[in-house]
């Protein structure tokens, strides 16, 4: 069984990055993508006998699989957070006090950073490139149902680390045990950060259970309000977007609210959904609005429970709203504050909807689908943060640094 103490490698670790240049980074991230590719054929391997432990028909298989598109793919945000500018040594402020002291604010490594994620093998791969640029060393604890993916990319990051003569412990992979995940929850002397990517309950446990810090990311209950000005077509292929394009991710769309003057809409707006067997739980004026076109056998009455939910499947839930202020209070009640849009051509309540949603990530007119994998031009990920202190939203280089206050003086002692 593991204990707390257990981590200190990582800990003498952290000191051998502190003297690797941009360059030396760099070089690694360019190797590492190259073995991916190189290796791909024994990833594909180990990720296969992952999903014969798998149902196939679980929403998690697809986060789960691995071909050679999505090995290319990670190769290929390799690439480009090689190619990022690290914010390591920048400066955030500068000043002179009257009594001569200099003082500066720059930007530092927070040190040792632990992941929990569940069966993502790609976050293996994205979580050490953002942790490796800017100079963290990071300890992973995936899930039971990744354990062999996870294994066979750990293994080739240490195999690029060697050939580099850099310290392999700068990276490290627990055991699937949850007994591993505990004893790095209570490792506040070891560890500096817990950052937990997966379901709510995953996340309740972690920030509950945890003695380190903890940053929330994951789980997103997401909305999409139609409103009355909304553009039709725009609403049917925005819609279709967010729940269709990967159902097992954390921004797919979840609840669509719509405006009661767009009932007459519903069904076309709907419909591209009917052909990818999408189930809808919709409320009392949006099942007659689409009893007599939406298949039968996909089509059912919400109840409280469907309003709320990270369905991560083919699953959405339908609101009928009288006014945007009732759609907002709906996704005040409801919303885990990852990702909230709205289609609508009225710029007043567009700014209202802008102001009044509280969410780390708010669209206007655009699919909920970009709030991860690496579209907002920040290199690749480690996670969405659904919180306030420090990170929100997709948390990517800057968000893995903290800072520290440098004070040069020539002597200065304090009346």
């Amino acid at each position: 069984m593991m204990h707390r103490g257990h981590f200190y490698h990582s800990v003498e670790a952290a000191a051998s990055l502190a003297e690797l240049t941009d360059a030396q980074i760099n070089a690694v991230l360019e190797d590492l993508a190259s073995t991916l590719i190189s290796n791909a054929g024994a990833i594909i391997d180990a990720n296969i006998r992952d999903l014969e432990r798998m149902d196939s028909s679980d929403p998690k298989y697809d986060r789960l699989l691995l071909n050679e598109n999505r090995i290319e793919a990670i190769a290929n945000d390799l690439l480009n957070v090689s190619k990022l500018h690290s914010p390591l040594s920048e400066v955030l402020m500068e000043k002179n006090l009257d009594n001569n002291l200099s003082i500066k604010k720059v930007r530092v490594p927070i040190g040792v950073i632990g992941v929990i994620y569940e069966s993502r093998p790609n976050v293996t791969i994205d979580v050490f490139s953002l942790c490796f640029k800017t100079k963290n060393v990071v300890i992973l604890k995936g899930g039971s149902d990744a354990y062999d993916s996870n294994v066979a990319l750990v293994k080739l990051i240490h195999e690029v680390l060697s050939r580099h003569a850099i310290n392999k412990n700068i990276v490290s992979l627990m055991p699937a045990e949850r007994s591993a995940m505990q004893a790095l929850l209570e490792s506040d002397k070891e560890v500096d950060l817990i950052i937990p990517r997966g379901s709510q309950q995953l996340i309740d446990y972690v920030r509950k259970t945890a003695k380190v810090p903890v940053i929330e990311t994951g789980a997103g209950i997401v909305h999409t309000y139609i409103d009355e000005s909304a553009d039709t077509a725009m609403a049917q292929a925005i819609v279709l977007n967010a729940k269709t394009r990967r159902v097992s991710v954390c921004n797919a769309l979840d609840c669509v609210i719509l405006h009661t003057s767009r009932l007459r809409d519903l069904p076309f707006i709907m419909a591209p959904l009917a052909a990818q067997n999408v189930t809808i739980y919709a409320d009392e004026r949006a099942y007659s609005a689409l009893k007599a076109d939406y298949p039968d056998s996909l089509l059912q009455s919400a109840s409280d429970e469907h309003f709320g939910t990270e369905f991560l499947d083919y699953k959405i839930a339908i609101k009928v709203v009288d006014t945007l202020d009732e759609a907002l209070a709906h996704i005040a009640t409801y919303s885990s504050k990852h990702s909230e849009a709205i289609i609508s051509k009225n710029a007043e309540n567009i700014q209202k909807f802008m102001n009044r949603v509280d969410a780390a990530a708010v669209y206007v007119n655009a699919s909920t689908a970009f709030t991860d994998g690496a579209q907002f031009g920040l290199g690749a990920e480690i996670g969405i943060s659904t919180q306030k202190l420090h990170a929100r939203g997709p948390m990517a280089l800057e968000e893995l640094c903290t800072y520290k206050w440098q004070i040069y003086g020539t002597g200065q002692i304090r009346k």
